[in-house]
């Protein structure tokens, strides 16, 4: 039964006003991720990926870059690889031994536990390969939702979405998803952008979240997209 008051005609009008919308969301997320796309460099994963670091290894240096920064990541996964090239040095090695390469590291303890128990996880369980699913991702130690997108999009070359806080913070405040968390964030993009573009979006919205659209003071003088963005929380 139709609510008093509403006819056929108001609920197409209704329906039609809601798609034209959506349709219009849609072509300004689209317009802002081309456009920084333009202007991004390469993370330190994308680095990773574009000199074709084995999956094992982008598995290893994804969970030790969690809440922390590139520039620390990159040197210390380095001279970890240099010693623990292999699942197998790797579930061998004394936690003594790996905390010292690693503990310039935000939570450097629980990290050296997680990377070991995840090296001997794929040698015992998955027969020395690391999985390239999701669902199977997310079974080894230390490797949540964002870990596990990395290493398939970096990994694997798969399309996925790895939400991280930039990506979380920076999606709504452009005003693309209204979320309370990272992972609602990742399928509301998923939802957003069509599968050819989710592998873009890591990249480029990390790359915008420490340049530009920072957590506090961000430059939005200098922001390509200022007129796009609807500025969510960003006090003025």
């Amino acid at each position: 039964m139709l609510k008093t008051g509403m006819t056929l005609q108001n609920i197409s009008t209704m329906v039609k006003d809601k798609s034209i919308k959506e349709n219009e969301h849609k072509k300004r997320a689209l317009n802002i991720l081309q456009i920084l796309s333009q202007t991004k460099r390469k993370t330190m994963l994308g680095e990773f990926q574009e000199k074709k670091l084995p999956a094992f290894q982008m598995l290893i240096a994804t969970i030790l870059s969690a809440r922390a920064k590139d520039e620390t990541t990159m040197p210390i996964s380095r001279t970890l690889f240099k010693k623990y090239s292999t699942a197998e040095k790797l579930a061998k090695a004394k936690p003594d031994d790996v905390k010292r390469i690693i503990r310039k590291i935000g939570f450097f303890n629980n990290k050296t536990k997680s990377i070991i128990a995840c090296a001997q996880m794929l040698l015992d369980e998955y027969d020395r390969k690391v999985p390239d699913t999701m669902e199977e991702l997310l079974k080894l130690p230390g490797v949540g939702r964002k870990v596990a997108g990395c290493v398939l999009v970096y990994g694997f070359n798969q399309d996925a979405i790895p939400v991280d806080t930039h990506v979380h913070r920076i999606s709504n405040r452009l005003g693309l998803v209204n979320t309370t968390n990272p992972e609602k964030t990742e399928f509301a993009l998923m939802k957003l952008y069509s599968q050819k573009y989710w592998r873009l979006i890591n990249d480029t919205l990390v790359h915008h979240g420490k340049t530009i659209c920072k957590p506090i003071g961000p430059k939005c003088t200098q922001c390509l997209i200022q007129k796009l963005c609807h500025k969510k929380g960003v006090k003025k």
